[in-house]
């Protein structure tokens, strides 16, 4: 599915307001005093590609699946998130249609750093070899109830890796 020509922020070097990225930090550290990990994404023009401009947060369904069934789902909200699959499709076509798409995956990690985990990265191959999606993935780090770090990754497909990319910070 990877398509840099029409969804060239899968290369990464992307741009975010300081007043947008405060958004997520609020996002995150809500979920840090729910004991849970925070989850959305970042959209933005399709006409500037590395311009983030808009967040859209979504719910932790990982809570919710671990009460219900905790041998299925083992692990709890504050170390896993997990999105509802037809409203993540939704909200990346609707994006994609109205020339604002969805460019970057966010969530947040509590008390363990800022980092692309094995878990992380299954998640994004949903079973596959490479993403699902063309997206980039920012992970925030929130440490005892603020936030410490933020880190993007893209995946390199030369390397078969996620790599660490740059986010520029504006305003």
């Amino acid at each position: 599915m990877r398509d840099e020509t029409k969804h060239p922020w899968v290369l990464g070097g992307l741009r975010i307001a300081r007043s947008l990225l405060a958004r997520v930090d609020e996002h995150a550290c809500a979920g840090y005093a729910s004991g849970e990990e925070s989850c959305g994404l970042l959209l933005g023009p399709a006409g500037d590609a590395p311009l983030l401009d808009a967040i859209v947060p979504m719910v932790n369904r990982a809570r919710a699946l671990h009460e219900m069934d905790p041998e299925t789902y083992p692990r709890s909200a504050r170390t896993y998130f997990d999105l509802d699959p037809l409203k993540f499709a939704r909200a990346v076509d609707q994006g994609e249609a109205a020339g604002r798409p969805v460019k970057v995956l966010y969530h947040s990690h509590l008390d363990v750093g800022a980092y692309f985990s094995e878990t992380d990265a299954a998640a994004a191959k949903m079973g596959g070899e490479e993403p699902a999606y063309d997206l980039a993935y920012l992970v925030t780090s929130v440490k005892a109830g603020g936030v410490d770090d933020h880190k993007l990754f893209v995946w390199r497909p030369d390397m078969r890796a996620f790599a660490l990319s740059e986010l520029r910070v504006e305003g």
